[in-house]
């Protein structure tokens, strides 16, 4: 049942002027974790993000064995320790709602001796997991699924080890199911070979951003395409290396700070933006640019300034799933309208959401109609109702967004916020109140 905690989303009295610094990447912390605790000695992580999903991914990780200690801000990993001769005593892993957790671990848990037991939040329950359960069995690893196929609570019964060789995957419903079977695999007895043979493969910045982290673990890792347009990915076995790492500030939470500069006719600028980057939040820069913004780039800050307009949009956002909530709310506060395609595997995210923002948007007075694919969104009249974020952090932000321009609008439980950007509240009150400059003296 949805908490009936409700935010009343504060109205922007005048255009915003900010300086935002967004924490570490929830998806680059998660990919880090994994590695450091599958490298042979211990790795140091600086900057990375504190947050519900990381709290569970640190937990997983340290019922595995591994050791996670912070010193002067840095997170330092003890690797897991080998796998011992006798089975241990069985675990239990809570995954809450983290894709990262829910998909990633189950791969590490086959190099654990003894049964690891998954399960996670009501609303885990029924996203899909069968692609995770499909690739440990193609590695040899036996998995017991307690209720529904293919859906949390289910068993992985570790022995230590993990074959490698060719495997196939279906991964049209999340870019995970690609990268779970990546991260490890240099553990693998043999080297892996891993082939979609879905029909469609969202998310690839994911996926690149994956090999990347591999590669700068010192593993030999691949991406092909065949001349029939077939996607496969190599991955070496051998050592994964202990690293020293800066995480890079979330680019995908950055959005909905950039948003209120085009609600609101401001400026926004988001610090230390990398110059070169595989998150997908990047995207930013040419989405808001084309929705109506003026984006440049200032130092080590992006900077976007709204006009006073925003433009409708077409755009195949499959490449870039997890900026859909953001960019819809924008596309009900747009003049014309939209059409947002491309990302069927949204449905199987925290929640439904194309059909969840279909449902508020529309609520709100933005007539919007869920495609098969996507979103076309009508803009109208807006006017303040209840708008459910469905225990999803980016429906949360979603409303806070239209929230700037359209009064009485009531986010419910804002709290869910807390699972990438731990403290949104703070941030976003301080950027409609800044604190005022003081002068020296």
């Amino acid at each position: 049942m949805m908490s009936e905690v409700l935010w009343n989303a504060p109205v922007a009295d005048q255009p915003v002027d900010a300086l935002v610094r967004v924490p570490g990447s929830k998806s680059l912390t998660a990919r880090w974790m994994l590695l450091a605790a599958a490298a042979d000695e211990p790795s140091v992580l600086r900057g990375a993000l504190v947050s519900r999903d990381t709290r569970l991914m640190r937990d997983a990780l340290e019922r595995l064995g591994a050791v996670f200690e912070v010193v002067d801000g840095s997170m330092h990993v003890t690797p897991l320790p080998p796998p011992g001769e006798h089975p241990a005593e069985p675990i239990e892993i809570h995954t809450g709602l983290a894709g990262t957790v829910m998909r990633f671990v189950p791969i590490l848990a086959a190099l654990h001796h003894g049964d690891v037991r998954f399960t996670g939040d009501d609303a885990a329950l029924a996203r899909p997991m069968d692609a995770v359960v499909q690739v440990l069995r193609q590695q040899g690893v036996e998995v017991t699924e307690h209720g529904e196929p293919g859906r949390l609570p289910l068993t992985v019964h570790g022995t230590g080890r993990l074959r490698g060789g060719r495997i196939e995957v279906d991964a049209s419903a999340s870019s995970q199911f690609v990268s779970n079977a990546l991260l490890v695999a240099a553990r693998g007895e043999q080297d892996l070979e891993l082939v979609h043979v879905g029909e469609v493969l969202p998310s690839l910045p994911h996926i690149e951003m994956t090999l990347e982290t591999l590669r700068q673990a010192g593993v030999e890792a691949s991406h092909q395409v065949d001349p029939q347009g077939r996607h496969s990915w190599s991955v070496t076995h051998g050592a994964i290396r202990p690293v020293e790492v800066t995480i890079e500030p979330d680019l995908s939470n950055a959005g909905p700070f950039l948003a209120a500069a085009l609600v609101t006719g401001g400026t926004i600028a988001v610090d230390d933006w990398p110059e070169t980057t595989t998150q997908p939040g990047d995207s930013y820069r040419e989405l808001l640019s084309r929705i109506g913004g003026e984006v440049w780039r200032e130092d080590d800050s992006v900077c976007v300034r709204g006009t006073g307009r925003i433009r409708g949009i077409e755009a195949d956002m499959s490449a870039v799933g997890e900026l859909v909530p953001t960019m819809s709310a924008l596309c009900a506060l747009a003049e014309t309208p939209s059409r947002l395609t491309g990302v069927a595997h949204l449905r199987g995210h925290e929640t439904d959401r194309l059909k969840a923002l279909a449902t508020e948007l529309s609520k709100l007075g933005a007539r919007t109609v869920e495609l098969e694919d996507g979103l076309e969104i009508h803009p109208g009249p807006l006017s303040g109702t209840v708008f459910e974020s469905y225990e999803d952090h980016r429906m949360a932000t979603a409303g806070a967004i239209i929230g700037l321009r359209v009064p009485d609008l009531r986010v419910v439980d804002i709290g869910t916020t807390q699972k990438t950007l731990p403290d949104f509240v703070g941030m976003w009150l301080s950027m409609l109140h800044p604190e005022p400059a003081v002068d020296d003296a």
